[in-house]
């Protein structure tokens, strides 16, 4: 037998709990039945596109690992649309699928554009990473793949994309998974991390299961050898420069699955924090100048409190206790707990998993797409979580662990996150064998909304339908940065209260998340003041007043907002 059973011990807590912020929350009712989350099925959304897992006997690896999803608005209407990645072929599936580009109608349902847009693939996809690369105002497209290079689409504005793969340059000779659009030397251009996994073929290929049975499960990627991540310098002309072996990523060699894209230490320099299977995580802070140092280790966030290595997958950033320092997050296979690390504000963190519920409530599950988001706007954020065990034959060899599990969304209350999934919705009482999960507001009525990529199955579609508090939605527009704004600090402030978030880019699993921050209010009905520190070198902090509330503004830099 060969599944993942891994060891998990606790240790006694030795940390001390940092509270959120909770002015203008707003308790559930206690009575209320209303879901907060309403699933929208395709025959009212229109979303028909179903993922292949290309699952055999011989259980090849990258079956189970995908797939990805986005929300994007590639068509600049103000509206979020839907891009969902498909398998296809490769050295050892010779299947011709499709991946799925769904243009939203603003009325609720969304209309296959795929092959209009030019989007379909035909690579073995794993994740999508939206962001505008080359500054012109459309959002353009990113998909990595197992054995090929990424797929590079660029937007061309009239609803169409170029595939720019072979003249940008993006080159790779490993399977590449999660990847995220950001500017590490504030140049103003986006340029690219690629997670890259184990070393994987089917010459590569290794029985993995019952000898007498013949029976073959998914092999733990723990019998696969590393390799070095992948990190591109946008050129400004369409093409990259590879740039990984002079920045040191190349000195890291990992399994790495999912990646965010944040600022740890305050400095206005973006880092990476990097979730890696059955191998240490990696931070890569960096130290300007196209460097970056690996710091996972005395950072604390390498391995479990143990000393052990764990199948890290989905990760997120985001200062979830209000403090103004961005704090962690890495989601693991069953038996090992997931991680919430909070920041020391001293380039390590302190693992809150046990004390803050998350922990208990994550010891048997696998997670992959997840995110921090204040699902009811009351201006504290919330955690949700999409799982799935990557062995389908798991029921068989484990009693308290399945293939598909159930989404789990926990709300902050004040050092605590309780799991409020029973309260969710039906949708949080079935399980699912998810991957990828993005958030975004794909009604515009200021709640996110929820994207689920299945592993061979349809995707889940669930409206927020939360009870409505105040918020307003913000687009920022560099012009002295990067133009999607990644690396920008927002503050506001509502009565005695201030909040302010990093626009960090990546998170979650092989997705990519509606760009747009909404801003929770809570019962307030003014916005006292908000700021936007722009990154770069010649960034400025604007502060903006008289803004509209339960609306979406834009606001370029330089140039103030307009509605």
């Amino acid at each position: 037998m060969n599944t993942f059973l891994l060891c998990w011990f606790d240790k006694p807590a030795r940390f001390t709990l940092v509270p959120a912020v909770l002015a203008s929350l707003t308790l559930l009712p206690a009575n209320s039945d209303t879901p907060l989350f309403e699933e929208i099925p395709a025959s009212k959304t229109g979303i028909t596109w179903t993922h292949d897992n290309a699952r055999s006997d011989k259980r090849y690896l990258p079956e189970t690992l995908g797939p990805g999803c986005a929300f994007l608005d590639y068509n600049n209407d103000g509206w979020m649309d839907i891009y969902l990645v498909n398998y296809g072929p490769c050295d050892f599936f010779k299947g011709r699928l499709s991946s799925a580009l769904y243009k939203n109608n603003r009325d609720g349902s969304f209309a296959d554009v795929t092959d209009k847009a030019g989007v379909a693939g035909n690579v073995f996809g794993m994740g999508a990473a939206a962001g505008d690369y080359d500054n012109d105002g459309n959002t353009d497209l990113l998909v990595t793949a197992y054995d090929h290079s990424p797929l590079l689409y660029r937007n061309k504005g009239d609803g169409t994309f170029a595939d720019e793969s072979s003249k940008a340059g993006i080159l790779t000779t490993s399977w590449t998974t999660s990847a995220v659009w950001f500017d590490y030397d504030d140049d103003g251009r986006l340029d690219l991390f690629l997670c890259s996994f184990v070393e994987y073929g089917l010459k590569r290929h290794i029985f993995c299961g019952d000898n007498k049975l013949g029976q073959a499960y998914y092999c733990i990627p723990r019998v696969f050898n590393p390799t070095p991540n992948y990190l591109f310098h946008n050129n400004g002309e369409g093409t990259f420069t590879d740039v990984t072996k002079s920045s040191g990523i190349s000195k890291s060699l990992g399994k790495a699955l999912g990646v965010v894209a944040t600022d740890i230490n305050n400095d206005g320099l973006m880092d990476l924090f990097v979730a890696n299977d059955t191998v240490q995580n990696f931070l890569f802070v960096n130290r300007g100048e196209g460097k970056f140092e690996e710091i996972g280790l005395t950072a604390e966030v390498a391995y479990s409190e143990d000393g052990r290595a764990r199948s890290g997958m989905g990760v997120d950033s985001a200062d979830f206790n209000n403090d103004g320092w961005p704090d962690l997050f890495v989601a693991n296979v069953d038996q090992e707990k997931f991680s919430i690390y909070q920041n020391n504000k001293d380039e390590t963190f302190r693992d809150l998993a046990m004390a803050t519920g998350v922990g208990q409530a994550t010891l048997l599950l696998s997670g992959w797409g997840l995110k921090f988001f204040d699902f009811d706007n009351n201006g504290v954020l919330d955690l949700l979580l999409a799982n799935g065990h990557p062995d389908d034959m798991v029921d068989v060899n484990m009693t308290k662990v399945t293939y598909k599990e159930p989404l789990l969304l926990f709300r902050q209350e004040g050092s605590k996150f309780l799991d409020i999934s029973a309260k969710a919705g039906p949708a949080f009482s079935r399980q699912y064998p998810a991957r990828g999960m993005a958030l975004g507001d794909y009604n515009n009525d200021g709640r996110s909304d929820i994207l689920v990529a299945n592993n061979g199955e349809p995707p889940l579609l669930l409206r927020n339908s939360s009870s409505k508090q105040h918020w307003i939605g913000v687009k920022l527009v560099g012009t002295l940065g990067n133009r999607d704004a990644i690396g920008a600090r927002i503050s506001w402030s509502v009565g005695a209260v201030q909040r302010s978030r990093v626009k960090t880019s990546g998170g979650s699993y092989l997705s990519s998340h509606d760009p747009r921050e909404v801003l929770g209010l809570g019962a307030a009905e003014t916005v006292d003041s908000l700021e936007v520190k722009w990154p770069g070198p010649k960034g400025k902090t604007e502060r903006y007043a008289d803004l509209p509330v339960d609306k979406y503004i834009t606001i370029t830099e330089g140039k103030g907002f307009f509605q």
